[in-house]
This record gives C-alpha cells, sequence and structure tokens, in this order.
C-alpha cells in the first residue's frame, strides 16, 4: 500500500518510529491496532452505560444538585 502524507507529518512519523525502535510501516501498524481497541473500548463502555439502569435526565435540575453536592464536599475537606 502506498499513501502520501504532508512531509511535514512523514518525518514527525519517521522520528517516532525511530525513537521507538520500529520501522514506520511497524509504527503505523501498531497506530491502527491501538485505534481498533480504543474504539472497541469505547463501544464496550458505552453499551455497559446504556445497560447499567435506569436513564436518568440531564436537565438543569439535575446538575444543580451535582453542583451543589460537589460544593458541599468540597467545603467539608477545607475544614479538616
Amino acid at each position: 500500500m502506498s499513501i502520501i502524507i504532508l512531509p511535514e507529518l512523514e518525518t514527525r512519523l519517521r522520528a517516532r518510529a525511530e525513537a521507538e525502535g520500529l520501522s514506520v510501516e511497524d509504527y503505523l501498524e501498531r497506530i491502527a491496532k491501538d485505534d481498533q481497541a480504543a474504539e472497541e473500548e469505547l463501544q464496550t463502555l458505552a453499551l455497559e452505560g446504556l445497560n447499567s439502569g435506569p436513564s436518568v435526565p440531564g436537565d438543569d435540575q439535575f446538575w444543580e444538585e451535582r453542583r451543589r453536592r460537589l460544593m458541599e464536599r468540597h467545603s467539608q475537606t477545607r475544614t479538616r
């Protein structure tokens, strides 16, 4: 496969590959595998979130309550 990229990006890729003792091809392959693994993890986490229980409306009241609890916790840690 042949890919045309900007010279600046090629220089950067070559430098990073060399720093890790890899050929540019091996470095790009690793990046592609890492990207695929990250995408799969994100999909798994999203599905876990969807299946974690009933949804909660993220309205103004919800966020105000979250903020209030955070501020309360913060003030408790400052008084200790």
